[in-house]
């Protein structure tokens, strides 16, 4: 495994993908903590602050003009879901040492940049910047209300709210609008220090990274200021309800073009089973040939889109069209009829052999991007189960016809969401 593990204290870790690949270091700082309704916001709203400014670094324009010394490093930041965890994200990227004009250690003023912006903030008075506080709200506010733009991720985010109502993975990343009237300089801050003792955090960089390199977080200031801890997060997830009928969800809206969504809990929950899942899924409507695609959208002409994907760390099936509103009925009959086909045997072992190619295809794909390989040490360090992408391919490559048909067997409809226009 190229990706090496440093604690660097007891909830910190430090990761180091060794990688001659690319004329860039990647750097990374991942805060891991539970998702709930009563942080979710809070925790959006934190790195929309921090990138404001630090304590060196007091504003937007100083944080620019230093990545602009640092030959046009970028910085940027978010968050996620992994599971039933939030994750806030933080990253900075800079040219490879080897690649300067002159000798200069890069890395080393990257590290320090993005660790001082991320445990380092700027204070006033034992408080964040007000200012700052004030016109992030504003902005994360634009975020969460603009949620209703792309129709076909709102469907999926909503049917994912519905599929997990009241549970943790059913709230929305980036938060809700009511509780951003609660949220204050003086409260946000209490609660980032906070999350801060209490959360996981990895460190990643990715690059040609030397033993010298390796002690930039290790000696650095905000790390050593850092307490040590057994960090709280979620390292199973909360399944959804399980009900005895699928539940449909119909909402109305101003749309042209029905959006509809269908979340599916795989029943089988070992971790070869997960293999078998990701064939499941691309045969029903990961891939271009796949039945979703060839006979919802290409043979009948229901769908202007029609796939499906699968979330490890849920378990779960997530098919997704854009149809004619006039043809909810027979776009869903025929849906189901694909799920059945599945469960039939209804595939060839060549159906399978292109799932298996597409899939291999991707984990081999996973090295060439930085930011891809990190997504995936940091899957694994979250699943705790480390794995070679040689182990990966060969697990999938072990897949048999059955072990589909027996997923597909353990697969039921949770929830139907649907999209449609408002009557007229």
């Amino acid at each position: 495994m190229n990706c090496n593990k440093i604690k660097l204290k007891e909830g910190i870790n430090l990761h180091i993908i060794n990688t001659n690949k690319f004329k860039t270091n990647l750097l990374a700082v991942f805060l891991t903590t539970p998702l709930n309704r009563e942080d979710v916001t809070k925790n959006a709203l934190v790195p929309m602050v921090l990138r404001r400014g630090s304590s060196k670094l007091k504003n937007l324009e100083e944080i620019s003009n230093k990545l602009d010394e640092m030959y046009g490093a970028d910085f940027n930041c978010g968050v996620d879901k992994t599971g039933d965890n939030h994750v806030l994200k933080f990253y900075m990227e800079s040219i490879n040492n080897n690649f300067l004009p002159e000798q200069e250690n890069i890395l080393e003023e990257s590290m320090k940049v993005l660790l001082d912006i991320v445990f380092n903030p700027l204070i006033e008075e034992n408080s964040f910047k007000k200012e700052y506080v004030e016109s992030e709200k504003e902005n994360l506010k634009q975020i969460i209300l603009g949620k209703i733009d792309n129709k076909s991720k709102y469907a999926y985010e909503r049917c994912i709210e519905e599929m997990y109502i009241d549970k943790p993975y059913g709230l929305y990343k980036y938060g809700y609008v009511e509780e951003l009237e609660k949220i204050n300089a003086k409260n946000l801050y209490g609660h980032y220090k906070k999350m801060i003792s209490e959360c996981k955090i990895d460190i990643f960089i990715s690059g040609e990274i030397d033993e010298g390199s390796k002690q930039i977080a290790m000696e650095n200031e905000n790390i050593k200021n850092i307490n040590e801890r057994k960090p709280i997060y979620n390292k199973k997830s909360e399944k959804a309800d399980n009900i005895e009928q699928e539940r449909v969800i119909e909402e109305k809206m101003d749309v042209s073009q029905g959006k509809l969504v269908l979340g599916l809990e795989v029943g089988k929950n070992d971790k070869d089973s997960k293999y078998s899942a990701l064939i499941y899924n691309a045969i029903l409507g990961g891939t271009p040939t796949s039945k979703m695609f060839q006979n919802v959208r290409e043979k009948e002409h229901l769908a202007y889109v029609a796939g499906s994907n699968y979330v490890r760390h849920k378990n779960n099936v997530f098919i997704r069209c854009g149809i004619e509103i006039d043809d909810y009925k027979k776009a869903l009959d025929l849906i189901k009829i694909q799920i059945e086909d599945m469960k039939k045997g209804d595939f060839t072992e060549e159906d399978i052999k292109n799932a298996k190619a597409s899939i291999i295809a991707t984990i081999k794909s996973i090295p060439e991007e930085q930011d891809s390989e990190m997504t995936y040490h940091f899957g694994q360090e979250i699943s705790e189960h480390k794995m070679e992408y040689a182990e990966y391919e060969e697990n999938v490559q072990k897949v048999q016809k059955q072990d589909v048909i027996d997923i597909a067997n353990s697969i039921r409809i949770n929830t139907i969401y649907f999209l449609t226009a408002v009557e007229k």
